[in-house]
């Protein structure tokens, strides 16, 4: 049987961290040296977005912690506990936190990222109107922009399609424009609907 049938199987077609049956997927949860049973999960689209950092964490969805912290699997074990330290400052993820008993082998697993230093906030790109872009989304230019290195002049209104974010830092996205690929600060686009 494959991976992925014996990790959907185990989690009975739902979340292994919220319940969820809806966009379930296979996840792996770092770092490990090959995959199998044990460090991979099925979560849910909302779970992973979150998980991934790629949306703001939402504190009554994380409620479902309070049940799956339990889970005799120890990657779901994991994965709340680096949930809970991110939610620390909310008391009722810091008391589940305080119960959470990890041996030392899954501690260690846990803090391998370092996800649990941080403070929970999570660094997105934004347009200049503050609305989240995302990889492939079209953005209009809001400032006539001169392209450093040519005689390219961006003028305001261009749309670009078919963005890239910049992975390293939030403030920057890719795209193309007359045919030469740009890099294009955030605050001067708007996301286009």
């Amino acid at each position: 049987m494959k991976l992925e049938d014996q990790v959907l199987e185990r989690s009975k077609n739902l979340c292994e961290l919220c319940s969820s049956p809806n966009g379930i997927k296979m996840y792996e949860v770092l770092p490990q040296s090959g995959r199998d049973t044990d460090n991979c999960i099925m979560i849910c689209d909302k779970c992973r977005a979150q998980v991934d950092k790629k949306e703001e964490l939402d504190n009554s969805h994380w409620a479902c912690l309070t049940e799956s912290m339990w889970s005799e699997v120890h990657a779901v074990q994991v994965v709340a506990w680096r949930m809970l330290n991110r939610l620390k400052t909310e008391s009722w993820a810091a008391d589940l936190l305080d119960m959470l008993y990890l041996d030392a082998d899954k501690l260690q697993w846990a803090k391998a990222t370092g996800d649990h230093e941080n403070d929970g906030a999570v660094d997105l790109h934004k347009d200049a109107n503050g609305n989240v872009l995302q990889s492939g989304d079209t953005v209009v230019l809001v400032k006539s922009l001169d392209v450093k290195g040519t005689s390219l002049n961006a003028k305001m209104g261009t749309v670009v399609k078919n963005i890239r974010l910049v992975e390293e830092n939030t403030e920057q996205i890719e795209g193309k424009i007359e045919g030469q690929t740009i890099v294009i600060l955030t605050k001067y686009v708007r996301k286009q609907n």
